[in-house]
């Protein structure tokens, strides 16, 4: 990758997480220990700086193995751009234990097709939410949606695809609790 597009990637990436930095802050204050599904990256960090205790799943397969989410005792579990990569994201919101939690994904976007990585097996998208499909699982799982929030894409690109991005949302962030039954 040139510098260049480097640096337009972290700018990119950087407003990404203040916005999902910002959701998180409003719906759980630090001090919070969570559980981030997913390895550990640059946001898990993100976190830390803030005051969150943060612990990550270790890259296994949530579709295969969706209870591993059940060995962490923590406030509220995260899934950050997460869920879209899972075939079965449903069984994996079923067996999460905590009270909380709070999760992101891209929307779908009627002028762009599924993401599809042709290296990396695992940085594929299967689901592309829009954003009722994503409560419906959310609540078909038994979670109450407490606090929604939309933003847009911030690809600094020129052309007709970037243009529409920067007005139409392309992430949404859930803050849910389990349903009491």
């Amino acid at each position: 990758m040139l510098k260049k597009e480097r640096i337009m990637e972290n700018k990119t990436l950087s407003r990404r997480y203040e916005s999902t930095l910002k959701f998180l802050q409003k719906v759980l204050p630090a001090p919070a220990a969570v559980l981030d599904l997913g390895v550990r990256n640059a946001f898990s960090e993100i976190m830390e700086a803030q005051g969150y205790t943060v612990y990550n799943t270790s890259g296994e397969d949530l579709d295969l193995l969706p209870d591993i989410v059940k060995k962490f005792n923590v406030d509220a579990v995260t899934a950050f751009e997460i869920f879209e990569h899972l075939i079965a994201p449903f069984n994996v919101l079923c067996a999460i234990e905590g009270k909380k939690l709070i999760a992101t994904i891209p929307l779908n976007l009627w002028f762009a097709k599924a993401y599809r990585s042709e290296s990396d097996k695992w940085d594929r998208h299967y689901h592309e939410f829009e954003d009722w499909q994503f409560d419906w699982l959310l609540e078909k799982s038994g979670w109450d949606i407490k606090k929604t929030e939309k933003w847009t894409s911030t690809i600094d690109k020129i052309g007709f695809r970037p243009i529409l991005r920067k007005f139409t949302p392309r992430y949404y962030a859930v803050y849910a609790e389990k349903k009491v039954l």
